[in-house]
C-alpha cells in the first residue's frame, strides 16, 4: 500500500511516532494508501528547517523568489494528469473538474504570485510630516491549513503568496485528501527547490494542527476549513498575538428575479448548486426565487438535477462523483434527516444511493422556511433548497436571514436593484449573473461565521507581511 510521508527540509520523512493513517477512496470506500500521522515532534523538526532556511529565501530578490514559483509551476504543469488522477481518487471529484479546473487552477495560483512577488509595492508619505515609506517585510515561519474539498486548488492558494512575500512555511494539508500535495512537495524536490522552504506535515488537526498553531516559530496562520475548527484556532492564536487569516464556511443564497435570464443560464445555477457534489464553500445551497416564475423555475430545475449523471470519479461522463469520507456521508443523512423531521418535500433526491461508496443523489427540497436547521446550517453536500419570496424586501430579508456571510449570487437584469443588493447583503463576497467567476487579484473572504480577514491578490501579500514604516524628516 502506498505510503504518504511528510516531506521536511526537502525530504520524505516518517512520522517520528511511526504512526500511520489510513486513506479511503470515496468511490468504493476501500482504504488505498496511508499517510504520516504526524506529532508534536514532526512539526518542530519542519519548523527548524524552515527557520534555517528563511534568511536565505527572505534575502533573495523578489525576481528570484518569482522564478523558482514559475519553475514549481512549470513542473507541476508537466503532470498534470498524474496530479489529478490523485485528486480524483483521493477526493471522489469527478476527473474532467480535476483535470480542467481544479489543477489547472493550482497551477495559475503558483504563477500569479511569481508575478506579485515582483508587483508589490510599498507605500510612500509625504508633503504633511517628513517623508514616509513603508517596507513591506516578511515575517518568517508561517503555518497554512488547507482542507479537503478543493485540495492543491487551497493548499496553492496559500503556500503561493506566503513563499512570494518571502516567508518560509509549513504547511498542513487534509488527512483526508493528502495525496496531491504530497505530489507538490515530491515535485518541488525534483526541481531543486531549496530545502528547508516549504515543508510538508501530515496528521490530524487537533495533533498536527494545533501543534502548528502554538508553535513559538509561527509567524502567522491561514485556514480554509469549518467554522468550529476556525473559532479553536482563533481561540488559541489569540493569546499569543499571532496573524490569523480564517476562510470558513457558507450557507449561500442565490437569488432569482424573474426578470433575470434565468432560463438561458440554469446549467449555471444548477452548478453553482452541485459542483464537487456540493462540497464547495462557495456553492449555492439556499435558492431564492421570485414567486412569479417559482413553478416554472422549480419544475426546470429539478428536471435539470435530476439528469446529472451520478458515477464513477474516473469516468470523464460523470458529473457527481460520492462525498469525501464516511463521515462527511454521515453528517449529510443526518441533515437530511433532519430536514424531513422539519416537514421538507423532497423533489428529488433525499437518500443514499445504493452503490459502494459515499454517494447522496442530488438533492432538492422545498417547503423550509429560514429559520429552520435546513437553512441555518451547512450542509456541505448536494442538497439545495428552495423558497419563493413576493419583493425586494422579502428577498433581502431571507438573503440575509443566515449566522454566514461568505458569498451571494444574483441573476438580474436590473443592475440598479443588483448593485442596490450588492451594498446590502451582508457578505464578502456576491456575483451578479455569474457564479465562481475569480479575478485572483480580487479580495477573498466572508464576514459573521463566515471567516475573519481576507485572501488574493494584495490582500494575501500584506497578510504574510509585517509593516514598517521609515520616516525622514525633510
Amino acid at each position: 500500500m502506498q505510503r504518504y510521508p511528510h516531506w521536511i527540509d526537502g525530504k520524505p520523512h516518517p512520522p517520528a511516532s511511526d504512526a500511520w493513517l489510513d486513506v479511503h477512496a470515496p468511490a468504493s470506500g476501500e482504504a488505498i494508501a496511508q499517510v504520516a500521522a504526524g506529532t508534536p515532534p514532526d512539526v518542530d523538526a519542519a519548523m527548524l528547517a524552515a527557520q534555517r532556511a528563511f534568511p536565505m529565501w527572505s534575502s533573495l530578490p523578489n525576481s528570484q523568489r518569482a522564478r523558482w514559483l514559475e519553475r514549481l509551476a512549470d513542473a507541476l504543469e508537466a503532470r498534470l494528469e498524474e496530479v489529478a488522477q490523485a485528486e480524483s481518487r483521493d477526493g471522489g471529484k469527478p476527473i474532467t473538474l480535476a483535470r480542467d479546473i481544479e489543477i489547472p487552477r493550482a497551477i495559475a495560483n503558483l504563477r500569479f504570485f511569481a508575478h506579485a512577488a515582483t508587483q508589490f509595492a510599498s507605500e510612500s508619505h509625504h508633503g504633511e510630516a517628513g517623508l514616509n515609506f513603508t517596507l513591506r517585510q516578511p515575517l518568517g515561519v508561517v503555518a497554512t491549513i488547507s482542507p479537503w474539498n478543493l485540495p492543491l486548488y487551497l493548499f496553492t492558494w496559500k503556500i503561493a503568496p506566503a513563499l512570494a512575500a518571502g516567508n518560509c512555511v509549513v504547511a498542513k494539508p487534509s488527512e483526508v485528501t493528502p495525496h496531491s500535495a504530497t505530489l507538490l512537495a515530491e515535485i518541488a524536490a525534483s526541481i531543486g527547490f531549496p530545502p528547508g522552504v516549504f515543508n510538508l506535515v501530515h496528521g490530524a488537526g487537533p495533533t498536527v494542527g494545533e501543534a502548528l498553531v502554538t508553535h513559538p516559530l509561527t509567524k502567522a496562520i491561514s485556514f480554509t476549513g469549518s467554522t468550529a475548527v476556525g473559532k479553536r484556532i482563533a481561540t488559541l492564536a489569540a493569546p499569543l498575538l499571532k496573524k490569523v487569516s480564517l476562510e470558513l464556511g457558507g450557507k449561500n443564497p442565490s437569488l432569482v428575479f424573474a426578470d433575470s435570464d434565468w432560463r438561458d443560464n440554469l446549467d449555471t445555477i444548477v452548478r453553482s448548486a452541485f459542483q464537487n457534489s456540493g462540497q464547495i464553500c462557495l456553492c449555492g445551497s439556499r435558492l431564492l426565487i421570485e414567486r412569479a416564475v417559482y413553478g416554472e423555475f422549480r419544475d426546470a430545475f429539478v428536471e435539470r438535477v435530476k439528469s446529472l449523471r451520478v458515477g464513477d470519479p474516473a469516468d470523464p461522463a460523470t458529473q457527481i462523483g460520492p462525498l469525501v469520507s464516511q463521515a462527511h456521508f454521515d453528517k449529510v443523512m443526518r441533515a437530511l434527516a433532519i430536514a424531513r423531521e422539519e416537514g421538507a418535500h423532497v423533489l428529488c433526491g433525499g437518500d443514499a444511493i445504493d452503490r459502494p461508496g459515499w454517494y447522496v443523489a442530488p438533492t432538492v427540497l422545498e417547503g423550509l422556511g429560514p429559520d429552520t436547521a435546513t437553512n441555518r446550517e451547512e450542509i456541505f453536500g448536494p442538497v439545495v433548497t428552495l423558497q419563493a419570496f413576493d419583493n425586494d424586501d422579502h428577498a433581502l430579508d431571507f438573503a440575509n436571514a443566515s449566522d454566514y456571510g461568505l458569498v451571494a449570487t444574483l441573476w438580474d437584469r436590473d443592475l440598479p436593484r443588483a448593485l442596490r443588493f450588492a451594498r446590502e447583503l451582508r457578505t464578502g463576497m456576491v456575483w451578479i449573473n455569474t457564479w465562481l467567476m475569480r479575478d485572483l487579484r480580487t479580495p477573498f473572504g466572508g464576514s459573521n461565521q463566515s471567516g475573519l480577514g481576507r485572501e488574493g491578490g494584495a490582500e494575501a501579500m500584506r497578510f504574510f507581511t509585517e509593516a514598517r514604516n521609515v520616516g525622514i524628516s525633510m
